[in-house]
C-alpha cells in the first residue's frame, strides 16, 4: 500500500476513480478478455474499496458471470465485474507499476505469438529518431495521469 492514494480513469477524462487497495495483478489470456481490451491479454487488477469519483460507467454483460465497464465518451475499458468482485484495468492506474503482474490466467487461450514478444527487434536508430521527434510534435488530448479539478480540462 502506498501512501499516496491510488487513482485512475479513462483517456478521457469522463471517468475517474479512486481505490482503497489493490489485490492481485495478473493477465488473462480467455479471448473475451483479449477481445474486450483489443489486445493479447487483459492486464487486471483486483480493487477493494472503489470510489467513483467522476462521471459513471458504461456496461456490455460479455457472458452471463461477467460485464465490463467502459467510458461511453472514449470507450477505454476499465473493469472486469463478476461474482468474485472487481477489478480494474492496470493500464487505467495513474501509476501503472503499483499493479506489476503476478500470474498469468486462462494461459490455454495465450496466443501462440506471446512468448516471443520481447524478442522483436527494436526500432533502429534513425526510426527512433523519428519517433522521437513524431512525438514531441504532437499535441496530447488524453486526460493526464492525476486527479483534475474539472473535465474536460481547460486548453
Amino acid at each position: 500500500m502506498t501512501a499516496e492514494p491510488i487513482t485512475g480513469g479513462c483517456q478521457c477524462g469522463a471517468v475517474r476513480y479512486r481505490i482503497g487497495r489493490l489485490g492481485r495483478p495478473t493477465i488473462c489470456h480467455c479471448r473475451m478478455c483479449q477481445k474486450a481490451f483489443g489486445g493479447f491479454f487483459a492486464p487486471l487488477v483486483t480493487a477493494h474499496d472503489t470510489q467513483w469519483t467522476r462521471g459513471a460507467l458504461a456496461h456490455f454483460q460479455s457472458s452471463d458471470k461477467v460485464r465490463r465497464g467502459f467510458c461511453a465518451e472514449c470507450g477505454t475499458p476499465l473493469t472486469y465485474e463478476s461474482e468474485d468482485g472487481l477489478e480494474i484495468a492496470i493500464g487505467s492506474l495513474d501509476t501503472p507499476a503499483l499493479a506489476a503482474p503476478v500470474a498469468q490466467v486462462n494461459a490455454d487461450f495465450r496466443q501462440p505469438f506471446f512468448d516471443g514478444l520481447c524478442s522483436l527487434p527494436q526500432v533502429g536508430l534513425a526510426d527512433a529518431a523519428r519517433n522521437d521527434a513524431w512525438n514531441a510534435a504532437l499535441t496530447s488530448f488524453q486526460h493526464p495521469d492525476h486527479d483534475t479539478a474539472t473535465w474536460p480540462q481547460e486548453t
